[in-house]
Order: C-alpha cells, then structure tokens, then sequence
C-alpha cells in the first residue's frame, strides 16, 4: 500500500471513530445519577446570552461533557488500572489500597478545624446542660490509622489528634477507643466501622458512662454483596464487603421516631439495605434527629447522644443499656433547634465524632 492510500484509510478510520463518538455522545442516553461514585452528575448548563457572557456556560459545559462521556465508568477504570500498575501511583485520586483496604487520604491535622468543632460542641453544652448532666466525649479513627503510615503515605498523627480534642472539650470525661480498634473492624471499600466487631467500643462507652450492656446478640448479613463509596471512587475491580448487623431482644423492642420525617422508622431499613448505599439501612442513614425508645429497660436512664454516621450502626448495640437514646446529628439540624425537641434534664451526653468530620469540622452548624 503506497503512502497515499494509508493516508486516505488514517483519514477514513479517524472520521469513523470522530463520527461515532459524537453520534454517542449526542445520542446515547445520558444518566443523572453515577451509581459508581455515589453522586449526581453535572446537567447540561442552561445556554443564555448571560451564561455565555459570563464565562459560565464554557465552565458548567466542561463538567457536564466529562460526566456524560459515553462509556464514563469503562474509561474510569481503565484510567485507575494503568495509575496502579502502570505508573505505580501511590494514589489514584485521594484514594488509596493498601493490604486489600481502601481509604481515602486524610493529611494534615486542622488545629482550626478541631477548635471549631469543640467551640460548637462548647455551646451546645453552655446552651443546654446543667451540672447534673454527664458529659462525655469520644474520637473515633479513620481507618487511615491502621493503613496510611504503614503503607507509606501521609499520615496524621492520630495521638496527638485525640490529645489535642481531649484538651479542647475539657467540659466532658474523654473515653478512649482506639486501642480497641484494628483495620479489619473497617468495611474494606467504605468509610465505617462493621458494627458486628465494635460490641466491645459499645461496652467501653456503656461502662464509662455508667451502664451495662445485654449480649443477647444475633448476627445476620446481608445476601447481597456490599460496594462501599470508596470502590466507585477507586475504580478498581475489587470483590465487595459483606454487610452484617446485630438483632437481639431490645434491639427487637426499639420504637424509633424520625423527627425530620414525622414518622416512625425501624432501627434496620431492610429496603435501603438493598439501595445505592446500603450502610443506610442502619437507622435510615443520615437523619439529623432520632428518638430510640427501649420499653424493654432495666432502669430509666436517658442518653443524647452527638454523632455523625458512625453513630448509626453503633447507637442500637448501646439502646439495652438505655431506655431512650436521641441521636443529634447537627450537620443537618441546627443546635439552636433542639430545644424543641429534646429535654436534656438528667441525660447523659455523649459526643461522638469520626477524625474525618472533626477534621472537617466545617460540616458542623
């Protein structure tokens, strides 16, 4: 074939592959929703003479055209193997695997982030406790403790992290649990804890804050396979986590209200155990104010508990040494609100928090 000819053929399969990409990007369906990455995907930006003129048309064009890329998740994937095995990358995106666990990069320790969240949780207690409330506060770790300096990558140090919030929420007793704690109590493609291995975080919290804890413990998993939002993100073929939860009787017991929703709720929604986040079945997910009843409790003892999404899958192991459990989560509701729904006379508090939202504190109201 002379040199005319395979210029005309480069021609002719570059036309073919242009022609189809765009008949792709302009036909195939375009979704709104990435299952993968847990997000939703940028829409098509609205084309007016003011979007244009600003320069936000171009900038909303570029996101909306890389999420409905014809094929997106294919090319995510092959982008984060070659990353991996090709250029050895230690990260591909913030996130990282590291001996068959993923986890996303958490580095630096933010002072201001810290002071933040003790100056939120400070006025919580000036606003709503007296003395004859207990005040009690607890850090738990990223599983970037167990991970990230043992495999190389940047590290916090997590010592010092839980010193300095010990230090700042000098109006609560500071529980430790992170001596407790290992990488395999961590799902291996998402961010939280397996509640089935932290019954003994449960029982350290319930003897320090002056209860006890039944043992009457089931445990059930899940038939389906459990993809946690770190695997979207990793774009890697990675098998799933099992998901398992624990029954018993007071756990059977529990009337659950959602104060956000105006409803009754059971403590395991099996429907979003089978949705796009199944970690959500515990307590329904990310609800900013919960009421947990036991009639089933030894003692009329109250706890308010602080908390992010850890506290879901933690706070029904703690309800038998309980006969009300509030769980508060002010990322989602203001504190100032509270006062309307919650009587703090004679509770014990408990503020629980991961490393990743007090780094972040940003979240908080």
């Amino acid at each position: 074939m002379d040199r005319t000819k395979k210029d005309v053929v480069l021609c002719v399969v570059f036309g073919l592959l242009f022609a189809g990409g765009f008949a792709a990007c302009l036909f195939l369906p375009k979704p709104k929703y990435s299952d993968s990455e847990r997000r939703m995907l940028s829409p098509m930006p609205v084309l007016t003479a003011e979007n244009v003129g600003s320069g936000r048309f171009m900038a909303d064009f570029e996101g909306y055209a890389a999420d409905a890329f014809p094929f997106r998740d294919s090319f995510r994937r092959i982008k984060a193997w070659t990353a991996w095995k090709i250029f050895r990358r230690q990260d591909n995106n913030g996130i990282y695997l590291a001996e068959g666990f993923l986890s996303a990069l958490e580095y630096p320790v933010k002072e201001a982030s810290l002071e933040r969240a003790a100056g939120r949780f400070r006025a919580v207690c000036e606003k709503y406790l007296t003395d004859e409330n207990k005040v009690y506060f607890c850090v738990i770790p990223d599983k970037n403790r167990f991970l990230a300096k043992e495999s190389g990558r940047p590290s916090m140090d997590y010592a010092y992290f839980e010193r300095r919030m010990a230090e700042l929420t000098d109006f609560a007793e500071y529980i430790q649990i992170s001596d407790l704690l290992e990488k395999e109590d961590y799902y291996r493609t998402d961010t939280h804890w397996r509640q089935e291995r932290i019954t003994d975080v449960a029982d350290r919290l319930a003897a320090a804050m002056g209860t006890v804890l039944s043992h009457d413990y089931e445990i059930h998993t899940l038939e389906q396979g459990f993809y946690g939002v770190y695997y979207g993100q990793a774009a890697l073929p990675l098998a799933p986590d099992s998901l398992q939860y624990v029954t018993g009787e007071d756990i059977g017991l529990c009337q659950v209200y959602d104060w956000q929703n105006n409803r009754e709720i059971s403590v395991y929604d099996m429907e979003k155990a089978e949705g796009r986040d199944p970690y959500e079945m515990f307590l329904s997910g990310s609800l900013s104010l919960l009421t947990i009843k036991n009639p089933n409790a030894p003692a009329d003892k109250k706890l308010v508990m602080f908390r992010d999404s850890f506290g879901s899958s933690i706070a029904p192991l703690l309800i038998s040494g309980y006969s009300q459990i509030t769980l508060a989560d002010i990322r989602y509701i203001h504190p100032d609100y509270l006062g309307q729904f919650v009587d703090f006379e004679g509770c014990d508090v408990l503020f629980l928090y991961s490393t990743l939202v007090l780094n972040h504190s940003d979240t908080i109201k």
